[in-house]
């Protein structure tokens, strides 16, 4: 495994381990938001989900302009 395999693989992870960590706690967090507000609720789950999507489009983006 060269480096920037090793790079893009620890890269990989860390965005697994973060994403999952958030999806685990994700109902508790909307379930505490929806007791303020039922939109606040889905609007947190929307920013999850968009938020997931555009760090792996930044990522793929930044392969694209290393040419990897």
């Amino acid at each position: 495994m060269d480096r920037e395999t090793r790079n893009a693989a620890i890269a990989a992870a860390w965005i697994l381990l973060l994403f999952g960590l958030a999806a685990y706690f994700l109902p508790t967090i909307m379930l505490a938001a929806g007791k303020v507000s039922t939109i606040l609720a889905a609007i947190v789950a929307a920013i999850f989900m968009v938020g997931l999507f555009v760090v792996l489009w930044l990522r793929g983006r930044s392969q694209r302009k290393k040419g990897l």
